[in-house]
């Protein structure tokens, strides 16, 4: 599957008023585009994109216009502020003044899996809305695009998952399933053993979530709810855990240089596995080899 980029958005990231930060081109996602910013004062309108648009306002207030074929409301929006728009939908928008955001692009695909099994769901059109859990995800996205570790995939899928359930439960079409009935299956033996043996084999490299899906045969929003509910761990948090756990044998059993047992490890240099050894263990690499 292509990555998601440029040419899957409205075209406001290639207009000349938008002073780019970084984006996640180049990092191979399939189904996620982001983009951070800084926009100056603008009017324009837009076809419809391919993707689902979000946009976090990162600071503000600040007056936007926006509508279909014509501006039709205008609100000002403060910092947090949240601006969502489907799918192949056109958009005149307005700006009001200078404004640091970040553009989340999301596949349809990802938000019909999120939403699982029945009538494919649609986006519902919001406008200056707040929604904490969104606004912590898309802070996290950003902050892997930032880092560009590239151990960091698993970890940027399950945000993507999450983002678009989040989107799909409850800022679409989609009426909300009542908690009582939804259900949490763990993972088969079988299942597990599969995602274990390609997680060990595959420890050092970016993992996407869409590989240790298809080793359980599942969907990826479904075998993310079902690794969680078999380990307790999402599945980012529990590679992490083999890499800290595979990392601490090789320098305590091993001569291997530390930078070399961070590479095998899937650690982006030798300063970032002494970061998650510090946060994780208490401890560094030095100590662990000194035995201390």
């Amino acid at each position: 599957m292509a990555e998601l980029g440029l040419q899957d958005t409205h075209g406001i990231l290639d207009r000349p008023w938008v002073r780019p930060d970084r984006t996640s081109a180049g990092l191979g996602w399939e189904q996620l585009y982001l983009s951070s910013q800084r926009e100056l004062p603008y009017r324009e309108a837009f076809d419809g994109a391919p993707s689902h648009l979000l946009i976090l306002h990162l600071d503000g207030p600040v007056t936007v216009g926006r509508g279909r074929r014509g501006l039709t409301a205008a609100r000002r929006i403060p910092p947090g502020g949240l601006f969502l728009h489907p799918a192949d939908t056109e958009l005149d928008v307005e700006l009001g003044g200078r404004l640091d955001t970040v553009h989340v692009y999301l596949a349809d695909e990802a938000l019909q899996t999120a939403a699982g099994e029945g009538r494919p769901v649609r986006l519902v059109e919001e406008f200056g809305v707040t929604d904490q859990l969104l606004e912590q995800l898309v802070r996290a996205l950003e902050g892997v695009v930032r880092d560009r570790s590239p151990g960091a995939r698993t970890y940027a899928d399950q945000l993507g998952v999450m983002i678009a359930g989040q989107l799909a439960r409850h800022h679409s079409t989609r009426r909300p399933v009542p908690p009582a009935a939804r259900t949490r299956r763990g993972l088969t033996e079988r299942q597990f053993d599969a995602v274990r043996e390609l997680l060990d084999a595959r420890l050092a490299d970016p993992l996407p979530l869409a590989d240790l899906a298809a080793a359980a045969n599942l969907s990826v929003s479904q075998f993310a709810r079902s690794f969680k509910a078999r380990t307790g761990l999402p599945p980012h948090r529990y590679l992490m855990r083999l890499r800290v756990e595979r990392a601490a044998r090789l320098l305590r059993t091993t001569t291997v240089p530390i930078s070399e047992v961070a590479a095998r490890c899937g650690f982006s240099h030798q300063e970032h596995l002494t970061r998650v050894l510090r946060a994780q263990l208490d401890t560094t690499p030095g100590a662990l080899r000194r035995g201390a």
